[in-house]
């Protein structure tokens, strides 16, 4: 089946591996990823609009490459790394539950966005509004306060202590 150049609308995928697919130009409007592998897949002015990734595997991915119209996506118990999400609008995104191991968050809003139980693991915020964004029982994040918005940013202990990594103290 191929994938670029086509639009998708209402679409379920599910056990889906797209190694070695292409989305370029692309829309997904209303679809959901369920079960699917999805490593370096081009996004180059891909279309998503209201999808969903539940249970996937998205490795390599640029999503700053995507086309910005009505962008909106959202993750649950996915595993994601190595994935560019800089310089886009990600306002109201979910990432529940999920694994974000190496990705950027660079100059992106992602205000109101949820990661709640979430493992972001050497995933890099800069410059990032996180106003109103939740991180309630997520763990092994590292943002610098003074390098990212944090407007009623929510946190949980014990976690929450890793905001003051920055500051180059000692806690007893």
């Amino acid at each position: 089946m191929e994938y670029q150049d086509e639009e998708f609308e209402g679409e379920s995928f599910e056990n889906t591996n797209f190694t070695g697919i292409s989305f370029k130009n692309s829309k997904f409007i209303d679809c959901n990823f369920e079960n699917c592998n999805l490593p370096n897949v081009d996004l180059n002015n891909t279309r998503f609009q209201d999808v969903r990734f539940r249970n996937c595997k998205i490795q390599g991915l640029d999503f700053s490459k995507c086309n910005d119209f009505i962008f909106t996506i959202g993750f649950e118990d996915s595993f994601l790394s190595y994935s560019i999400f800089s310089d886009i609008n990600l306002e109201n995104t979910d990432f529940i539950n999920c694994q974000v191991y190496d990705c950027d968050f660079m100059n992106t809003n992602l205000k109101n966005a949820n990661f709640e139980g979430s493992d972001l693991m050497n995933s890099l915020f800069r410059n990032t509004n996180l106003s109103f964004t939740s991180f309630r029982n997520a763990k092994n994040y590292d943002i610098d306060p003074n390098n990212n918005l944090l407007k009623k940013t929510k946190f949980s202990i014990p976690e929450v202590i890793a905001l003051l990594n920055v500051f180059d103290i000692e806690i007893e």
